[in-house]
């Protein structure tokens, strides 16, 4: 049978079939390209044979990290299927609304979110369900079942997966993505992430998200490498894992949380990053004090900048330049094009901010079911991506915020990753946000949300202070309050809106004299 050019698992099982492919800290399941290669093809029979799954069929998964996840993308590329992967933070209302507008005819779920699985999928009429693990439908199924005999036929052009947005401003959208974009993500990402059949990953974000999927356990698959799958996220265990040099991790990625976590772990002090290629970071604007932290201890974190929309893709900052350029996202990656615009749709100048538009065959062709939304997020091809951008002299760009997180004080448009990144620089902060909240006076005012590292005390006249001689007078926060620990999404991002909802009726003793 012959290996369809997007088959990466049975081209590698073809040249190097002993090679260790997945492993599966949870269970310590190892996996080599040969053994994947057969569980794939195996699963995608059952899902055809017995569960009637043809082309342009939904799957759906609902589970914590596994590398069944893994099989099942795989499986349904081979059957020219559409894989949905679902947020495991989410309830049964908003799985609910996600699972009716993908309509899947399987639901895949583990142990662990079983009752919301079941739950959801009798909501939807979902036609099927696979339980993983031991004793489960799932590894019944791949045991009983005959390797596929006939691969689909699929073209770069055609739907590979639904991902669908956090839902944070409406109701989540399906960002549609193609067996290009997946494949140019891993050319873009893989030479400037120095990907190669050597690369040991550590996966601890979420398979459900891009971050996850494509930073860079994809990547890291298409070159033949290896991806260790970590359940959920620890700190301590992700930097003893990077630490044991028997484990040979050379390659890392996290958002801004996950390396705060781990600079804050009572090991990050004495752990071993000597044999860490590369450590990725993205997903939110990474504060300038926590890059130098990662420094002290020789480890140059490479920016990025990306969306679900983008594969994720759209600019790296080479670990080179990580010092002299902290704070950018880099400049484009190979083949993406990009622009930053003002309101009446002109460039932006130099130096001028403007929202960053993409454009590239790993951009998204539009959104599921949502024509409202692709007649909104395009201009000629060129997707708008919300981010407040702009671009120094020498061609790096700066992610300064999401338009709709910036506000305007006083007439003054604020930032708040800027305010953010200065109260980072105050050593008793663990975690900080900024949020705006209406006022008579100005218009709208800044909050800053803080959390305060165990063993430390911080006063408001301290935080007013520190910003007041950092910062122009109208970006200083008026407002503070304390909390034990931010709210975050499931990937580690501040949720805003949460903090919004809380925080909407100040307390007048909190504003700053």
């Amino acid at each position: 049978m012959p290996v369809r050019y997007y088959d990466w698992i049975a081209h590698h099982r073809r040249r190097t079939p002993d090679k260790v492919a997945l492993v599966d800290l949870a269970s310590a399941r190892r996996f080599t390209y040969a053994q994947m290669d057969a569980r794939v093809s195996r699963l995608a029979g059952h899902l055809r044979d017995q569960l009637k799954i043809a082309s342009g069929d939904r799957v759906a998964v609902l589970a914590l990290n596994t590398t069944d996840t893994l099989e099942v993308q795989f499986a349904c590329f081979r059957l020219g299927a559409v894989f949905v992967p679902l947020n495991t933070r989410l309830t049964v209302p908003e799985l609910h609304y996600i699972v009716g507008d993908a309509s899947p005819k399987v639901m895949i779920h583990d142990d662990d979110l079983a009752e919301t699985a079941l739950a959801v999928a009798k909501l939807c009429n979902v036609a099927s369900v696979m339980r993983l693990g031991p004793g489960g439908s799932y590894e019944a199924g791949v045991a009983a079942a005959k390797p596929l005999d006939h691969i689909e036929i699929v073209m770069l052009d055609d739907i590979s997966t639904i991902m669908y947005t956090s839902g944070t401003t409406g109701q989540p959208k399906g960002a549609i993505i193609t067996h290009g974009m997946t494949f140019w993500n891993c050319v873009n990402l893989g030479g400037s992430a120095c990907i190669s059949p050597s690369s040991v990953l550590l996966t601890v974000l979420p398979l459900f998200h891009t971050g996850g999927l494509n930073c860079y356990t994809n990547p890291v698959l298409h070159s033949g490498g290896t991806a260790l799958i970590m359940k959920t996220f620890d700190p301590g265990e992700a930097l003893r894992l990077i630490s044991d040099g028997a484990q040979g991790i050379n390659v890392f990625f996290g958002v801004p949380a996950i390396y705060q976590f781990m600079a804050q772990h009572p090991t990050f002090a004495t752990a071993d990053f000597s044999r860490l290629v590369i450590g990725g970071v993205g997903g939110a604007p990474m504060p300038v004090p926590l890059l130098r932290t990662w420094e002290t201890r020789g480890v140059a974190l490479q920016q990025g900048y990306g969306m679900t929309e983008t594969s994720p893709a759209v600019m790296v900052l080479d670990r080179e330049d990580a010092a002299r350029k902290a704070g950018s996202s880099g400049k484009p990656v190979l083949h993406t094009e990009v622009r930053i615009v003002r309101p009446d749709g002109a460039d932006a100048d130099i130096g001028e901010l403007g929202e960053l538009w993409v454009k590239g065959p790993n951009i998204t062709p539009g959104y599921w079911n949502r024509p409202d939304a692709n007649a909104s997020s395009f201009t000629d091809g060129w997707l708008h991506t919300g981010d407040a951008t702009r671009m120094d002299e020498e061609g790096f760009y700066y992610i300064v915020d999401r338009w709709k997180d910036m506000y305007i004080s006083g007439g003054e448009n604020v930032y708040p990753a800027e305010v953010e990144s200065v109260l980072h620089q105050l050593a008793a902060v663990a975690e900080a946000a900024v949020i705006r909240i209406p006022n008579e006076q100005w218009g709208e005012v800044g909050m800053a949300v803080i959390a305060v590292k165990p063993g430390h005390t911080l006063a408001p006249v301290d935080i007013h202070a520190h910003c007041q001689a950092n910062l122009a007078r109208f970006k200083c926060p008026r407002l503070i309050e304390f909390v034990d620990a931010l709210p975050r999404n499931a990937t580690g991002k501040i949720h805003k809106p949460t903090l919004r909802q809380t925080f909407s009726q100040p307390k007048p003793t909190d504003t700053a004299a």
